[in-house]
């Protein structure tokens, strides 16, 4: 389900002494999606529960309630619910934003640690006076902890037979076919096949296929599946190949993905 509307822009720049000026809360059930839009407030994107997706042209993010995104005021970014979600979003004023979160030139995923989520909620409350209000929304952004977590975006290929590939592949990630295997399903020689993977989407198959199942492996770990059973899904046969995999591509491991809130 897609709107053309978002969850707003914040409230006018107005000078007022304080630097996060409210909290926005959105309930999102699955499917539903912010088409392309920008706020005059830096966003800290968090869902509370749930899983949201961002995109921008640098990437797509998948985030579980232990990480955010700070998307930096002007950014042209998506928000889609996967799965039903509960974001909680606070917006930031630039003019009150303090070194070195106001040095952070595009989207940056961070911690969403107990003390972040305690914040978040303390700032959405009603009736805070502007003092208190002030010495929260100054440890908030005092505690604003990037991770190394990457973007988990895969490019579709667009020729028809690659594509054919592709969208099998996302249907099932646990297929283990060669791209020979694959090349010759799709009418096409393995040394084709691989031109069109490495030309259209930037990676080559393996590398391809790999993010794809890093991809995939989001929604079923915090689902609550073990990661033992998320392995099985997505293609490993054992959990310690798949979450080797999953730190070289994603940098962190499945747990502190989405189990435990990464630490600087």
């Amino acid at each position: 389900m897609s709107r053309n509307g978002h969850p707003g822009t914040g409230p006018p720049l107005t000078g007022r002494p304080v630097a996060a000026v409210f909290v926005g809360s959105f309930t999102m059930p699955n499917g539903v999606r912010f088409d392309t839009h920008t706020h005059q407030y830096h966003q800290l994107a968090w869902a509370e529960r749930g899983l949201l997706r961002i995109g921008t042209r640098d990437g797509s993010w998948l985030l579980p309630p232990t990480l955010a995104l700070w998307i930096p005021a002007g950014v042209p970014h998506t928000t889609e619910a996967a799965g039903d979600a509960l974001m909680r979003a606070p917006y930031v004023n630039p003019a009150r934003c303090p070194e070195p979160v106001a040095s952070w030139a595009g989207p940056t995923v961070l911690a969403a640690t107990p003390l972040l989520r305690a914040l978040i909620d303390h700032l959405g409350r009603p009736g805070l006076t502007l003092d208190a209000r002030a010495r929260a929304e100054a440890v908030l952004l005092d505690v604003l902890a990037p991770v190394p977590a990457t973007s988990l975006s895969v490019t579709e290929p667009r020729d028809p037979r690659a594509r054919a590939v592709a969208s099998a592949l996302a249907a099932a990630p646990d297929d283990g076919r060669p791209l020979a295997a694959w090349a010759a399903g799709a009418g096409v020689s393995a040394r084709t096949l691989a031109r069109l993977f490495a030309a259209e989407t930037g990676l080559p198959f393996g590398r391809w296929r790999e993010q794809l199942r890093m991809q995939s492996a989001v929604p079923l770990l915090a689902g609550g599946l073990t990661v033992e059973a998320v392995a099985r899904r997505v293609g490993y046969a054992s959990a310690s190949s798949f979450v080797a995999a999953f730190h070289r591509v994603v940098g962190v491991t499945p747990r502190q993905y989405v189990s435990e809130p990464p630490r600087r």
